[in-house]
């Protein structure tokens, strides 16, 4: 059974870090890109971050750009987001997805995005 899960979610103060992990399962991570999402109610999902299978190639929403790292170790069948200088519009359900490509598309969308995972809500508060 293919599966991706999600963790690393919770509440931390404004200025906070937390780290996100995305264990992948029934699938060999190294053929696939990696993106991560966020949603708030209400609104549609939106990507946030891509990695590619390798983890050469990187690409960041605007928003997020300086704040957020993803990574991955593939021996693991882990990505990872590292999210620094965390602000209260941040607070969101936090995805992963995978490509199954290599590669990321030019935009991080998710009609793009073959498995999802649950989610893990990160909140931040003021």
């Amino acid at each position: 059974q293919v599966q991706l899960v999600e963790s690393g979610g919770g509440l931390v103060q404004d200025g906070g870090s937390l780290r996100l992990s995305c264990v992948a399962s029934g699938l060999k991570l190294h053929y696939y890109a990696i993106g991560w999402f966020r949603q708030t109610p209400g609104k549609e999902r939106e990507g946030v971050s891509c990695i590619s299978s390798a983890g050469l190639s990187k690409a960041y929403e605007d928003a997020v750009k300086g704040r957020f790292t993803v990574s991955r170790d593939n021996a693991k069948n882990t990505v990872y987001l590292q999210m620094n200088s965390l602000k209260p519009d941040y607070t969101a359900v936090y995805y992963c997805a995978a490509r199954s490509v290599t590669r990321c598309s030019s935009k991080i969308v998710e009609s793009a995005f073959d498995v999802w995972g649950r989610g893990t809500q990160v909140t931040v508060s003021s």
